[in-house]
């Protein structure tokens, strides 16, 4: 009888690691004050075609008065005042205009707050129809919202419009490029310009950035319905307004808008198609570029934002009275 040899032991078997717990994918519109990493901003352009952590401002030297904005970029101002353009509504007479004053704009007085409304947005898609469809039920919003602190104020209400294309010259002369600015606000012609492949490349369908940035630049247009810009545009210094007086006046422009924004979320906030968790993290939106000459350090960008939102009143966007330490 053979002896059969045993068969040789299995190798041992590996333990099977065990599985990942499952969390939950993060939720972007959770409230949350701390900002995102920062975005990388443009070096500052000679001729003030930038933008503000979001917002560029360019007021035409000849008969227009104002113009402004981006959210991603860096950059100047150009500053020079000519005639009032626009359809005027509101207010309490005929008679009312824009008060070119800056501290002491009626719009800064106290007790002034933008009012309610309820933003029914329709969806938010990449094709330029939806965006421009998106934008301007926006728009509208800021607008019914905006209105009363207008009329307390005895200041004029302008027709705002929105393009999703760009112009090669606008009211505002020659547009900016994509490395100066996201979207710009043209107070000649009164229109907020938001480029389709410029606001999908910087957001994506980022409800909150996109109606951060819009809110942004509609506070360039209430600074141009109230007479700030054009006051502002009276204290540039030099030509191409690049001196530090000048971006020094620059940075109380931009905040300034950043606040604006944030005082209308606040009136908004927790109604129609913006939640109060939508609105929180548009607010901390504001805080995601970097440090700007132009635009303020990445925390003053956000603490006007912060100011806005949490205080409700025009009052608190008074960046004309604070020392050049908190605008800085």
């Amino acid at each position: 009888m053979n002896d059969v040899e045993p068969p040789p032991p299995s190798p041992p078997v590996a333990a099977r690691p065990p599985e990942a717990a499952w969390a939950p994918e993060p939720n972007p519109w959770a409230p949350n004050w701390a900002a995102a990493p920062p975005v990388p901003i443009a070096p500052p352009r000679n001729r003030l075609w930038g933008a503000v952590a979001g917002v560029l401002i360019v007021v035409l030297t000849i008969s227009l008065m104002a113009a402004t904005i981006p959210h991603r970029v860096d950059g100047h101002a150009y500053a020079a005042q000519g005639a009032d353009t626009g359809r005027a509504y509101g207010g309490t007479g005929a008679d009312v205009k824009p008060v070119p004053e800056l501290a002491r704009n009626p719009l800064l007085a106290d007790g002034i707050s933008p009012g309610p409304a309820t933003c029914a947005l329709p969806d938010l898609g990449r094709a330029a129809a939806q965006l421009k469809a998106y934008y301007q039920t926006l728009v509208d919003c800021l607008e019914q919202s905006w209105r009363p602190a207008l009329e307390k104020a005895n200041e004029p209400t302008l027709t705002a419009t929105v393009s999703v294309t760009l112009p090669d010259h606008s009211a505002c002369g020659k547009a900016p490029t994509e490395n100066e600015a996201v979207a710009y606000y043209c107070g000649g012609d009164t229109t907020i310009y938001a480029p389709t492949d410029w606001m999908l490349a910087d957001a994506g369908l980022n409800k909150a950035r996109h109606i951060a940035t819009i809110a942004h630049e509609y506070g360039h247009h209430v600074q141009r319905e109230s007479g700030i810009l054009s006051a502002a545009a009276d204290k540039m210094t030099s030509p191409d307004e690049d001196s530090p007086a000048d971006k020094e006046v620059v940075r109380r422009i931009e905040l300034q808008a950043n606040c604006f924004g944030a005082l209308f979320l606040a009136a908004v906030a927790g109604s129609g198609s913006i939640s109060r968790s939508l609105a929180n993290a548009a607010v901390a939106d504001y805080g995601r570029a970097n440090d700007s000459d132009t635009h303020g350090s990445r925390e003053h960008q956000l603490s006007w934002a912060k100011a806005g939102y949490d205080r409700k009143t025009t009052k608190a966007c008074d960046t004309w009275s604070v020392p050049a330490a908190e605008i800085s």
